[in-house]
C-alpha cells in the first residue's frame, strides 16, 4: 500500500484535475489544497514522477499517469465509502464525516471495505452525492450543473454538493439543500449575483453565486440512485 503522503498527493491531483476540467494541475494550486509550501510539492511531484505515478511537465503541471488513476480511483473509493457508513450506519453527521474518512482511507483492510460496501448495498454516491468509485475503478459521470447555469423555472434536483467545509455543510442541511431534495429557481438577480430557490415545504431562499455554485443539479426527471 502507498504511503498517507503518497495518497494524499494523488487524490487531489485527480479532485483539481476533475474540477479543471481535465487540465494541468498547476503546482501552485496543489501546494495550496494541501497546505504545504510550494518547494515541498515540487520534491514530491517529481518523486512521484519517478515512480510512475504523475507526468510532471516543469511550469506548466502536472497530471496523472494511469497508474497515478487507478490508486487515486481507490483512494476516493475508500473515502467515499467510509463517509456513508458513517453517516448511514453509525449516525454521523453529513458534515463532520470527511475529516474521520480523510484518516480511516489509509489504514482500512480491503477485505473490510468489500463487507461495508455488501452491506450498503453496493452504493454509487456518497452523503454529499460524490460518485463512489466501483472496486474496478469505474466511476459514474452524472451529468450535474451548478445551480449558476440552470433556468429559473425548471424543476431540478440536487445531485450533489462539492463544498466538503463543515459550516457550510451545516448551512446546507439546515435550508434543504440536500442531495434528492427538489428544488425550483424562481428568480435570477444579476445585479446581487445571487439567485432565489424555492424548496417544497420551505420559504424562498436567496443564495449568492458563490453558494450556489456549490450545489449541483439535475432535471427532477433524470434516473439516478441518490443517498
Amino acid at each position: 500500500m502507498a504511503s498517507s503522503t503518497v495518497e494524499n498527493y494523488i487524490k487531489q491531483i485527480f479532485l483539481l484535475r476533475q474540477r479543471g476540467n481535465g487540465k494541468l494541475v498547476a503546482l501552485g494550486q496543489l501546494a495550496e489544497t494541501l497546505g504545504v509550501v510550494p518547494g515541498t510539492v515540487t520534491t514530491m511531484v517529481k518523486a512521484l514522477d519517478d515512480a510512475g505515478l504523475v507526468k510532471y511537465q516543469a511550469r506548466q503541471g502536472v497530471r496523472l499517469t494511469p497508474a497515478g488513476d487507478k490508486l487515486a480511483l481507490h483512494v476516493l473509493r475508500r473515502h467515499r465509502l467510509i463517509e456513508l457508513f458513517l453517516v448511514r450506519i453509525l449516525g454521523f453527521d453529513w458534515a463532520d464525516v470527511h475529516a474521520e474518512a480523510e484518516e480511516l482511507e489509509h489504514v482500512i483492510s480491503e477485505k473490510l471495505l468489500e463487507r461495508i460496501d455488501e452491506y450498503l448495498g453496493r452504493p454509487a454516491f456518497d452523503p454529499h452525492g460524490d460518485p463512489i468509485p466501483s472496486a474496478g475503478g469505474r466511476l459514474s459521470d452524472a451529468r450535474l450543473a451548478p445551480l449558476t447555469k440552470a433556468h429559473p423555472g425548471r424543476k431540478l434536483r440536487i445531485g450533489r454538493v462539492v463544498d466538503q467545509d463543515s459550516a457550510f455543510l451545516h448551512y446546507a442541511n439546515d435550508h434543504g439543500l440536500v442531495p434528492g431534495a427538489a428544488v425550483t429557481i424562481i428568480r435570477v438577480d444579476p445585479v446581487g449575483d445571487s439567485l432565489t430557490v424555492k424548496i417544497p415545504g420551505r420559504e424562498p431562499l436567496s443564495l449568492g453565486a458563490t453558494a450556489a455554485g456549490k450545489i449541483l443539479v439535475e432535471p427532477s426527471n433524470a434516473q439516478a440512485e441518490r443517498p
